[in-house]
């Protein structure tokens, strides 16, 4: 099942760019519902490089949800939109039950020093996938919100 979105940012596309890559914008977006630590030495980088990242998911930061994986590609268009791929996966409690995971972010230009954001997520759990997607859906709709709350801030 997919969940998507699609807003205008009121930011430069090049900060926006930065801000899907930082590990704190990750962090504010998903706050207060899921919160994350980083389970590699050294913790959170200040950007995200490419591969495999570790981290432990708590929700409300009190439960552990689960260990999981962000697993990150970066692309560039020859017309300027910039991606974000993360084909992680879970590793430990409820994110374990999930057997598919694609998270897609876009970013690109709009007239006026703006940015089209563009989010998919692809996640499949079997039968669970509906009343899964419930919760994504919802979740995505946050993120949204914080997502263009933050996006003024940018630089």
């Amino acid at each position: 099942m997919r969940v998507l979105l699609k807003l205008h940012l009121d930011c430069a596309p090049d900060a926006a760019w930065r801000a899907i890559r930082n590990p704190t914008v990750f962090r504010a977006v998903s706050a207060p519902f899921t919160t994350f630590d980083s389970l590699e030495p050294g913790g959170f980088p200040d950007s995200w490089p490419e591969g495999e990242h570790l981290l432990r998911a708590k929700g409300f930061g009190l439960a552990v949800i689960g260990e999981q994986t962000i697993d990150l590609e970066f692309r560039e268009s020859r017309q300027g939109v910039r991606t974000v791929r993360d084909t992680g996966r879970g590793l430990s409690g409820p994110l374990a039950l999930v057997d598919r995971w694609e998270h897609t972010m876009a970013v690109s230009a709009l007239p006026g020093a703006r940015t089209l954001y563009r989010d998919q997520l692809i996640v499949e759990a079997g039968a669970l996938t509906p009343l899964l997607w419930v919760g994504f859906w919802a979740f995505w709709q946050w993120r949204a919100l914080q997502l263009k709350r933050l996006s003024v801030d940018w630089k």
